[in-house]
C-alpha cells in the first residue's frame, strides 16, 4: 500500500506551508483580493482597508518577500500589483467554499 501512496515533495511542502500562512491573515487577503482588480499605491490601501500606513506597509512587505505581489515605481510612487495572478484561484475558492459553509449549502460540482 505504501508504495501507492505519494508525498508532497519536502521542497514544495515548505513553500505551501509558507504561502498558506501569508494567505492566514485577513488584511493580507484583501490586499491580494483589491489588486487582482487594480494597481495600487501604499496610501490608495490604506484609504480602502482603513489602516494604519506602518500596519499596512508591513504586510506589503510580507506579501512582497513571499513573492505574491510585486512593486513598481511610476514616477515618485511605488505601486503594488499582484505578482502572480493564480495565488486569486487559491482565494477565490477557498471564499466560494466559505460562503458554501456560511449558507450551510453542500458543495456542487460545477
Amino acid at each position: 500500500m505504501a508504495d501507492e501512496v505519494q508525498l508532497i515533495n519536502p521542497e514544495e511542502l515548505e513553500a505551501a506551508h509558507d504561502i498558506f500562512k501569508l494567505l492566514s491573515n485577513p488584511t493580507r487577503l484583501q490586499i491580494l483580493y483589491i489588486l487582482e482588480q487594480k494597481a495600487l499605491n501604499v496610501s490608495e490601501i490604506v484609504e480602502l482597508l482603513d489602516g494604519e500606513q506602518s500596519a499596512i506597509s508591513h504586510q506589503l512587505a510580507l506579501l512582497r518577500e513571499g513573492h505574491l505581489i510585486k512593486m513598481e515605481r511610476v514616477g515618485k510612487s511605488i505601486y503594488y500589483a499582484l505578482d502572480d495572478p493564480h495565488v486569486l484561484d487559491i482565494i477565490n475558492e477557498t471564499l466560494e467554499h466559505a460562503s458554501h459553509i456560511n449558507k450551510g449549502q453542500p458543495w456542487q460540482q460545477k
